[in-house]
Order: structure tokens, then sequence, then C-alpha cells
């Protein structure tokens, strides 16, 4: 019985999950925010993220912070901005790079339920000049206190929460987003982790 709820649980996850949705985290060291991240990316159904690493290392993560949920997001490594734009435009996402300037529009002001990569900064210093100038825009989360930023994981549950919301409601995740056949090759990949 229990491995069937686990089956049916696996099931469910893959049958809402959104390849066309992401995440691209640039230089993120403290490892509590990498695993807050995973951990939002997975609860909003994202499949798969991406890592730029070009003055830092991937800081290890364990399973007690990520509640598991590094088990089950795909993670691709890049060695640049350049290489990882270029990967994400050739697979059809716009890139919104989150950053406070003066060109950067409003986060409710995108179609989110578009191929979609945000871009999150490293914890001091934001994301880079590269990868800012690089995006299709900037975008921002309104703030209306006297700090002017968030923490970077929770500035990451914000944004994609709002593509969630905008995807609910035009109904991505009441059918799957993947294919048959890659549904059924996640899912045999799956019941073995």
């Amino acid at each position: 019985m229990k491995l069937e709820r686990r089956k049916n649980k696996i099931f469910k996850v893959l049958e809402q999950r959104q390849p066309d949705l992401t995440i691209v985290m640039e230089n993120i060291h403290d490892p509590h925010n990498v695993s807050a991240m995973l951990r939002s990316a997975d609860a909003v159904g994202i499949h798969e993220v991406n890592l730029v690493y070009t003055t830092t290392k991937y800081p290890k993560i364990g399973s007690k912070s990520s509640s598991s949920a590094n088990k089950w997001i795909g993670r691709r490594k890049f060695g640049s901005i350049a290489e990882c734009y270029q990967q994400m435009r050739n697979e059809g996402f716009q890139i919104l790079a989150t950053r406070l300037d003066e060109n950067a529009k409003l986060l409710y002001e995108f179609d989110l339920t578009k191929p979609t990569a945000f871009v999150f900064g490293n914890e001091h210093g934001g994301v880079t000049d590269e990868a800012a100038n690089q995006a299709d825009a900037t975008v921002y989360i309104p703030m209306m206190g006297m700090i002017q930023s968030l923490n970077v994981s929770v500035a990451c549950a914000v944004t994609i929460y709002e593509a969630l919301r905008q995807r609910m409601g035009n109904g991505f995740y009441a059918n799957p987003r993947f294919d048959q056949k890659m549904l059924e090759k996640l899912k045999q990949e799956w019941l073995k982790k």
C-alpha cells in the first residue's frame, strides 16, 4: 500500500512539472539559500535548475536542509552566463534577471506562461552586470519598506510563485507538460530514486 501511494505521488508530481519554467543561480554561495531555492523550485513544479558558478564553487547541499528537494530537481552546470543564456535561448526561454535598476520592470507586468528562466545573483552583489545586460529584461519585486531587497531565497520563492499563479490560472498544472514518451521515461527514473 505504501509503495502504491509513493508511485501515485511520483506520477502526480511529474504530471505537474513545468519543463518551460526554470531558475538560474549565479554564484549563490550559501548552501542554505541554495537549499531553500531548490525547495521552492520543487514546490512550484520546476523540473530543472541551471547553475552558473564562476567566482565560487557550488556549495555542498545536505538532504536535511533541502528537505531532499536536491534529489528531485535536475541541475545543469554552466561555465559562464553566455553559455547558459545561449542554451536558454536555444530552448526558447525568455530570460528575466532579478535586479533593481533603472530599466527594471515590475514582475507582475510579464507573461510568465511563456517559457521563462529567472536569474538570481549572489547574496552580496546580486546578478552581475553581464547577467543583467544580456537578459531579455530585468525585473523587480515591489518593496514598500525601508529595505530594498529580500534574501535571495525569499526573492526566488516570491518570483516563481507569481509564475505558478499565472500558470495555474491558465490550466498549466491540469495536464502533463511533458510529452508522453518523456513522461514515461521520467516515471521509471523517479521510481528508482
